[in-house]
């Protein structure tokens, strides 16, 4: 089948980000009294935005709805200080997006992470590739796995969802790429592993990116 888009996830997928979340986190946990997370840790807190990290980063004890949504926003808060202290692009991805670019692929970045920070990050590690659309977590919009952004982006690029391909690095991306009826695709270098990605519906796991390509027909 001939595809004409790709939608990304962005921490982990495009972006290795664990360091500079974990160390946020990590600070606020501290600054509080409570134990921090080894870095690896946080390969199975991501991917459910913010308040989800901070709920499974805090003691089972501090589960006030409340209370976790204020230490959130502290995480929130101390990422915005550091989000770019050590994040860097996963070998391979600049190459892959510029072959799409070539080819005509249309490219944009679906994620679970707040919408202002998906969007400053894009931006800043990515400002002369064309995503267009860029979608994090937005208010009204239920997060992935639910389709609808999915479905929302395949809208706006006038493409119909089974010429996309949905690339992530979570259960969260596959199951939404099936919910959406898109082609999914593990990013087997990101944070959860060849395993967890087939078993929520990856048609096929990468090793780098750029046997995406190979996949698409494109080299």
């Amino acid at each position: 089948m001939k595809f004409n888009a790709v939608i990304f996830d962005l921490d982990g997928t495009l972006l290795d980000t664990i360091g500079d979340i974990a160390g946020a986190a990590n600070a606020v946990l501290e600054s509080m009294g409570f134990q921090a997370h080894p870095v690896e840790s946080y390969r199975r807190f991501l991917g459910d935005g913010i308040e989800v990290l901070a709920r499974r980063a805090l003691p089972e004890s501090m589960d006030d709805p409340a209370d976790v949504s204020r230490i959130a926003s502290m995480i929130r808060e101390e990422y915005g200080r550091r989000w770019s202290a050590s994040t860097d692009h996963y070998p391979g991805i600049r190459s892959l997006i510029e072959e799409l670019r070539g080819a005509g692929i249309r490219i944009a970045v679906l994620s679970n992470k707040p919408h202002d920070f998906t969007v400053l990050m894009v931006r800043h590690y990515f400002r002369d590739e064309p995503f267009n659309p860029v979608m994090g977590l937005r208010p009204g919009v239920p997060r992935k796995p639910d389709p609808a952004a999915a479905l929302e982006i395949a809208g706006i690029l006038g493409i119909e969802p089974t010429r996309c391909v949905f690339l992530g690095d979570s259960d969260n991306d596959m199951l939404t790429a099936v919910s959406a009826g898109m082609y999914a695709v593990g990013a087997g270098w990101g944070y959860r592993g060849e395993r967890e990605l087939l078993e929520n519906g990856a048609r096929t796991v990468l090793q780098s990116p750029g046997e995406l390509m190979e996949l698409m027909g494109l080299r």
